[in-house]
Order: structure tokens, then sequence, then C-alpha cells
């Protein structure tokens, strides 16, 4: 498995900071310690090689995803590391994002609750790009998979039980933020987005 980078700019390839933009921008929001950062590398196993980006204080993973008609697309995730202990994040984290995947931790009560408060953020700042609620964590009491959670029903989110430890519907969920990803900008993305590029001149 590609050594993990988390020590800084010492600790980079050269470049590391000007990667070739991706086809897609896949976000993760939600409270410290839901397993965020685990899903991801759950999700792309050996095939990641993630970086460290100093200047936005996130980690980078990128992957080459295959979309059902077999075509190759190059999709970042970007990982809070720990910035969401200050319970918001910059707006750069939001530009020209293409998805959200939305986590909270079953064991922990507190995570659902401040769910309002990302989904609130993440409106704020893209108005319309798709988002996925995960329910992580389900392999310390299976019995949880029993429970309502009315938050994706209230908000029509896609909702996935899933775990980070055994693996169990990651793939799945984060295929599905890809595929909307793809399909949110092939439908003509955020026109917030846009307009902020517009009038920036880029």
């Amino acid at each position: 498995m590609s050594e993990r980078k988390t020590e800084g700019k010492d600790h980079m390839e050269d470049g590391d900071e000007d990667l070739e933009d991706p086809d897609l921008k896949v976000i993760l929001l939600g409270d410290s310690a839901v397993g965020k950062s685990k899903l991801v590398e759950r999700y792309l196993m050996d095939e990641y090689n993630p970086r460290q980006l100093s200047t936005f204080a996130l980690t980078l993973f990128r992957k080459n995803a295959k979309l059902d008609d077999g075509v190759e697309v190059k999709v970042d995730f970007w990982d809070t590391a720990g910035q969401e202990r200050f319970s918001s994040m910059h707006p750069s984290y939001y530009y020209r994002a293409h998805a959200c995947i939305m986590v909270f931790d079953v064991t922990r009560k507190a995570t659902y609750k401040n769910l309002s408060d990302w989904y609130g953020e993440l409106r704020q700042y893209s108005e319309s790009i798709p988002c996925l609620l995960i329910a992580n964590k389900i392999d310390v009491d299976y019995q949880v998979t029993k429970k309502s959670f009315k938050f994706a029903q209230q908000h029509d989110l896609p909702f996935f039980f899933v775990s980070a430890a055994d693996g169990t519907n990651v793939v799945k969920a984060f295929d599905e933020a890809v595929k909307a990803g793809m399909e949110f900008k092939k439908n003509g993305g955020d026109f917030v987005d846009e307009a902020l590029s517009l009038l920036e001149g880029k």
C-alpha cells in the first residue's frame, strides 16, 4: 500500500500541490472521528496515494474510477484532515465540488444531530450538488440497521449503512457518489460556482 504522507510539504513529492485537474471532485463532511478517512481508504484500498495539501490543511485522495459504461475518470476525494474540529470548513473546500458524502457515526448521537449544521453549510456554498448520507460503524452493532434515520428522508438523500472496518457497502456508496457527481457535471454543474468563476475571470 502506498505510504501515507501526513507531515506536510517535507513529505510531499514535487508537484503534489499542482496536480492535473480532476474530472470530478467529491468532498466528505461530518464530525471529527466519524471515520471519513478510513472510509476513503477502504474504498481505494491499494490504489490510492494520499497527499497532504498543507495550503488547504486537507488530505487529497485521487482514484481512477471506472463508470458503468467503462469510461475511466479521475476523481479527487477531499478529506477534512481534522479541520472539522472548528465546526465549519473554508469556502474553498466546497469550490467546484461535484458531489458530497456526509458521514455520521451510529455509536455517537451527537454526530447525527450535527448533520443539520453540516448540511446547512454545504447548501450555503454548493446549492445543488448531489449529497448522500453514510451511517458508519454499523459493525459495532448490526441491529442499528433496523433503525430509521429521518434526516435522509427529510432531505431526500440517498442513505447507506456502512462499515469502514469490514467494508460493508463502502464501495457501493462511493460508486454512487461518483455516478451522481458525473451526472451533475454532465447536466451543467452548480450555477453559483460557474457564476463565481466568470466573475473571477476563470
